[in-house]
C-alpha cells in the first residue's frame, strides 16, 4: 500500500478531523430511538422563514444559470440592514467560507494569529492550514474573557487577531466597555476579525453595536455573520462579511472561488432578511429556552458557562465523548468538545421545547453517572 501522507503538505497532517457530528440518518440506524433530537450544532428548531421557500417556477433559472459571483442583490439588502454599502460586503458558503479565504489572503508562514480558547477549530485550522501560529487566549475559571491577556496580545501586534463574540462553544461575550479598551490596543497593522456567528441572540445593553465601534475607530476589520443560525439557512450555506473597505475586499474577492454563494441561497437569504417577525420568534425561544436549560443544569449541581449563543456550554463530569455516547442512545445529539482542557465539557443547543425536555430527561435517566 502507498504511503499518501507523502504527498500532503505537513500542516494538514497536523489539523484533527473536524467535528461535523452525526446526522439523523446515522443516529436513527445506529441507536433506533423512538425520537432524535439534534442539539449539536447549533441549527434553528422552527427552521427558516416561509418567505425563504422559494417557488418551483423560480428554481428552474436559479438551478439552470449561474449564480451572480457577487451576489449583488444580497448585498445590495445587507448594506440596508447594516447600514454599510454594498462594496463592503462579500458573500461566503458560509462564514466558515470567509475564514477559510481571509486566512488565505492574510497569513504568511510564521504570522501570529491571535484567538480566543476553547476556539471554534477552524479559527485555528484555517492560520495553520497557511503556516500561522496560533496564540490561544484562554478563558478564565468563572468562563470570561481574560480582557487583560488579549489586550497584551493586541499590543504585542500579530498579523491578525480572529474571534467569535459570543465565542463558539462557550457563549461568553466581551461586552461593549471591555471592546472599546480592547480596540485601543489593537494595532492598525493587525487585522481583526469578529466572527458575529450568534449575534441576533446577543444584543442588549451589554453586548457591543460592533460595526459602529469599528467604523469609528482606524482600523482594519471584518465582522462576519451567517445565515445558519437564527436564520436558520444551515443546509444552504450563506453567510457574509462587513469590512473596513472595499479596497480590503478586492483582495479577498481574489482569493475566494467566483461562484462561492449559489444562486438559490442568496435569494432565500433575501427573503429570509426582510422576515424580522420570524427573526423576532427564534431569538425569543431560543433566550427562554436558554435560560430554562442553563437553570435546570445548575439545579442538578452542573458548572454551566453564561451564554449569549443559542446553546449552552457544561462541564458533563466525564468524558465528554462517553457522556454523548449515553444521550445518543436515548436518541438526543450534543456536542462533546475535544479541544485540550476541555474534554470533560458538552456543547448543547437550544432546541424547541420538546427537543429541549428529550435532552434533560435522558440527561437524568442515561448519563448522570461519573467515571
Amino acid at each position: 500500500m502507498s504511503d499518501s501522507r507523502r504527498h500532503i503538505r505537513d500542516e494538514v497532517v497536523g489539523i484533527p478531523p473536524y467535528n461535523s457530528g452525526l446526522t439523523l440518518r446515522e443516529v436513527q440506524e445506529r441507536y433506533h430511538p423512538a425520537a432524535i433530537a439534534k442539539l449539536g450544532s447549533n441549527e434553528n428548531p422552527l427552521g427558516a422563514s416561509e418567505h425563504a421557500m422559494v417557488s418551483s417556477t423560480e428554481l428552474r433559472d436559479l438551478f439552470r444559470l449561474y449564480p451572480d459571483p457577487k451576489g449583488r442583490a444580497l448585498c445590495e439588502a445587507l448594506a440596508e440592514r447594516f447600514g454599510s454599502k454594498a462594496p463592503d460586503i462579500i458573500l461566503g458558503n458560509g462564514s466558515e467560507d470567509l475564514i477559510a479565504v481571509v486566512c488565505r489572503a492574510v497569513v504568511r508562514p510564521g504570522d501570529v494569529v491571535t484567538t480566543l480558547y476553547p476556539s471554534f477549530p477552524l479559527h485555528e485550522d484555517y492560520a495553520v492550514l497557511m503556516g500561522g501560529k496560533v496564540e490561544r487566549i484562554e478563558i478564565l475559571p468563572d468562563f470570561s474573557v481574560d480582557m487583560a491577556a488579549l489586550e497584551a496580545a493586541a499590543r504585542r501586534k500579530p498579523r491578525m487577531i480572529l474571534f467569535a463574540n459570543p465565542m463558539n462553544p462557550v457563549g461568553t461575550w466581551i461586552g461593549k466597555g471591555d471592546f472599546e479598551l480592547f480596540l485601543d490596543a489593537v494595532d492598525p497593522d493587525t487585522l481583526l476579525v469578529i466572527d458575529e456567528a450568534y449575534a441576533e441572540y446577543a444584543y442588549g445593553e451589554d453586548y457591543p453595536a460592533t460595526l459602529d465601534i469599528l467604523r469609528a475607530s482606524n482600523k482594519s476589520w471584518i465582522v462576519l455573520r451567517t445565515f445558519s443560525k437564527a436564520y436558520g439557512l444551515a443546509g444552504l450555506r450563506i453567510g457574509f462579511g462587513i469590512a473596513s473597505s472595499p479596497e480590503l475586499l478586492d483582495f479577498l474577492n481574489r482569493v475566494r472561488t467566483p461562484f462561492n454563494t449559489n444562486a438559490i441561497a442568496q435569494a432565500a437569504a433575501i427573503a429570509a432578511l426582510g422576515d424580522e417577525e420570524h427573526l423576532k420568534r427564534t431569538v425569543t425561544l431560543a433566550l427562554s429556552e436558554r435560560a430554562r436549560v442553563s437553570d435546570a443544569l445548575k439545579l442538578r449541581d452542573i458548572k454551566v458557562a453564561p451564554s449569549k449563543g443559542n446553546f449552552v456550554f457544561f462541564d458533563c463530569g466525564m468524558d465528554a465523548s462517553v457522556f454523548a455516547e449515553k444521550l445518543l442512545i436515548a436518541g438526543v445529539i450534543v456536542k462533546p468538545w475535544k479541544q485540550a482542557g476541555y474534554t470533560r465539557f458538552v456543547r448543547v443547543s437550544i432546541g424547541s421545547v420538546v427537543e429541549n425536555d428529550q435532552f434533560l430527561s435522558a440527561l437524568d435517566t442515561n448519563a448522570r453517572g461519573r467515571d
